[in-house]
């Protein structure tokens, strides 16, 4: 287990390394990030915060672009990354894909024009990059746990001017053991880009087989996705109110490995609320996100996230307040590649290509605004006439 460390509003996230296998990297690389969001969008107006927090309640740029799987815009979303070690300088590429994607027969990859090269020596599944430490300012009031009361001991409590970073460390522990995904940068050819941003449509399927070309990228780069491992359906979050709690559920789905749930919301001008479905005090800022199957299958046995077959959870009022909420269902994480790794552990493996398909649905909901509930299939919503949560955002991080 790594040091914990602090990301974006102070909190101490928990990330685990494995260790490395005996094995030379992969030929050729590629990366599948598929990611489906709905819900309500992230409100306007936020300026500055947009980078800060459109990952973590939706919004992003319109249209097909490159990260749509992170920005949590409405809409099924597919980010590819392709490499070869064979040519850092790798220009474009070919992914032919299957008939009932509705974009075959292939899609056409480019390299990034601007930003920096990865050394040849990186280690391609290393975790991804954390996110900066900003000090806000106000209180934080820290919950967790499904059910209808506030249980003994919550909330922690941290007042942002004067905590240490001891402090931030215990309330804000999140754990995290997202790696890296699809990404852009210099000799590694994207999709969606400028040449090819086709927009994936809702009765579309990335069943069936893809297969990967390019200058320097082996012959025979292919591979099928199964049901398992196709887009993720969207979540129909609903919320209802039962006097000291409000009750949230959501349709069962076949393909999720487990649930989580966050929120965040105003109790007045200067203190925050955060809530989260764990058993274990976490904010969730490090679990909303890409995780590989064993993080995942380790946090169930602790009960940090819910098991798949979960489709309710409740909250005290007092700790979700009015503000939003972000729901997760993980997708199972696959890991390819040829030829498979050797049956004699002490033979080195030297694989030709590997592929690492990743898979999450999302949603973002708002709650205890009336004029802000959530909208099934991306219908957007009327914006709150009180509180203003804009404001309220702005007013508790100094901005």
């Amino acid at each position: 287990m790594r040091a914990m460390y602090l990301c974006v509003l102070g909190c101490a996230s928990l990330t685990y390394a494995a260790t490395p296998p005996k094995a030379t990297p992969p030929v050729a690389q590629v990366w599948m990030d598929l990611a489906t969001y709905s819900g309500s969008m992230m409100p306007v107006g936020l300026g500055g915060m947009g980078g800060l927090l459109g990952g973590m309640f939706g919004g992003g740029k319109g249209g097909n672009v490159f990260g749509n799987t992170q920005t949590g815009q409405v809409g099924r979303w597919m980010d590819v990354t392709l490499s070869t070690r064979k040519n850092p300088n790798l220009q474009d590429g070919i992914q032919k894909v299957p008939a009932a994607s509705q974009l075959a027969p292939s899609l056409s990859l480019l390299s990034p024009q601007e930003g920096k090269p990865v050394p040849a020596t990186e280690d391609d599944d290393e975790a991804a990059p954390d996110p900066e430490f900003q000090r806000p300012k106000g209180k934080i009031l820290l919950y967790w746990g499904c059910g209808s009361e506030v249980r003994k001991g919550q909330p922690h409590v941290l007042d942002m001017v004067t905590a240490s970073m001891a402090e931030f460390a215990k309330v804000f522990q999140s754990r995290r053991a997202t790696t890296r995904g699809a990404h852009s940068t210099l000799g590694r050819p994207i999709w969606p880009n400028k040449s090819d941003s086709r927009m994936i449509s809702d009765g579309a399927s990335l069943q069936g087989e893809h297969e990967f070309s390019g200058d320097g990228v082996p012959d025979g780069f292919k591979f099928s996705l199964d049901a398992q491992h196709d887009l993720m359906p969207g979540i129909d979050l609903k919320q209802r109110d039962e006097g000291q709690a409000v009750v949230f559920n959501w349709q069962a789905m076949p393909q999720a490995r487990a649930w989580f749930m966050a929120s965040m919301s105003m109790k007045n001008q200067d203190e925050m609320v955060f809530w989260s479905s764990s058993e274990l005090p976490d904010t969730g800022f490090g679990l909303l996100d890409y995780q590989p199957n064993t993080a995942i299958d380790r946090w169930l046995k602790e009960k940090v996230l819910l098991p798949a077959s979960s489709t309710e959870c409740k909250a005290p009022k007092e700790a979700v307040g009015q503000g939003m909420l972000r729901i997760i269902a993980y997708g199972d994480e696959l890991n390819l590649a040829y030829p498979p790794r050797p049956k004699d552990p002490k033979v080195v493996w030297n694989p030709q290509w590997a592929a690492k398909i990743r898979l999450k649905s999302m949603a973002t909901s708002m709650m205890g605004m009336p004029a802000m509930q959530h909208a099934p299939d991306g219908e957007k919503s009327e914006k709150p006439k009180s509180p203003n949560a804009v404001d309220l955002l702005k007013g508790i991080f100094g901005m």
